[in-house]
C-alpha cells in the first residue's frame, strides 16, 4: 500500500459518534476560513457550531451527509425536504450546506456528496433538486453545472462578504429516477 493511499467515504449521519462532532466543527471552521462556509463569513464560537450541527440532526426535514477522508469527517452536505404544509412544492427538495475542508479536496468527495443527496432525494420521491450558491464559488459552480444542474437565475445582491455585496446563482435539476420521480 502506497504512503499516499487514502480511504474516502460519504455517508448519512443519524447520530455523532466518537470524534465526529469535533471533526465536523474543525472541517466547518477550515471551510469558512477558506471562504466556503455555506453562509458563514466568520467562524462562530465552537459552542455555536456544536449547537448548529446537533440541531441539524434534530430537524426531521434535514438529512445530513458527511464526507470522510481516512475516517475523519472533512465535509458535509444537507438534503432539506419542504415542510409538510407546503404541498404545492412537495415534489422539490433543496441541497444546502455543501462544503469540504481545503485539506480534503481532490479526492472526488464533493461530487460523491452531491450524488448521495441526489440518490436520497430520488428515494424520497422528489423530482426536483434546488440549490443556490455565491457567484464567487467558481469550483462549486463548475461541479454543479457538470452534474447537470441548470442555472435559472442570478440575484445581484445575494450575499455580503467582507462588506462587499456579491451575486448568487440559483440552480435546479430534474431528477431522473430509479423509481421514476414525478415532476
Amino acid at each position: 500500500m502506497s504512503a499516499e493511499a487514502v480511504t474516502t467515504a460519504v455517508e448519512r449521519v443519524r447520530a455523532f459518534e466518537g470524534t465526529d462532532l469535533e471533526d465536523l466543527c474543525e472541517a466547518t471552521v477550515a471551510a469558512i476560513e477558506d471562504g466556503g462556509g455555506f453562509g458563514w463569513v466568520k467562524a462562530p464560537a465552537r459552542q455555536v457550531l456544536e449547537n448548529y450541527w446537533n440541531g441539524v440532526l434534530l430537524v426531521p426535514e434535514r438529512t445530513l451527509f458527511v464526507a470522510r477522508l481516512d475516517g475523519t469527517i472533512c465535509g458535509s452536505v444537507q438534503l432539506v425536504a419542504p415542510p409538510r404544509n407546503n404541498e404545492a412544492q412537495g415534489f422539490a427538495a433543496q441541497l444546502t450546506g455543501n462544503f469540504l475542508a481545503p485539506w480534503s479536496r481532490g479526492h472526488g468527495l464533493a461530487r460523491r456528496m452531491v450524488e448521495a443527496v441526489e440518490d436520497a432525494a430520488r428515494i424520497g420521491g422528489f423530482a426536483i433538486l434546488n440549490l443556490d450558491v455565491r457567484a464567487t464559488q467558481e469550483v462549486a459552480i463548475g461541479l454543479y453545472e457538470t452534474m447537470g444542474f441548470t442555472r435559472w437565475g442570478t440575484h445581484p445582491a445575494y450575499a455580503r462578504v467582507d462588506g462587499k455585496v456579491i451575486p448568487g446563482h440559483y440552480y435546479f435539476k430534474r431528477l431522473g429516477s430509479r423509481a421514476k420521480a414525478k415532476a
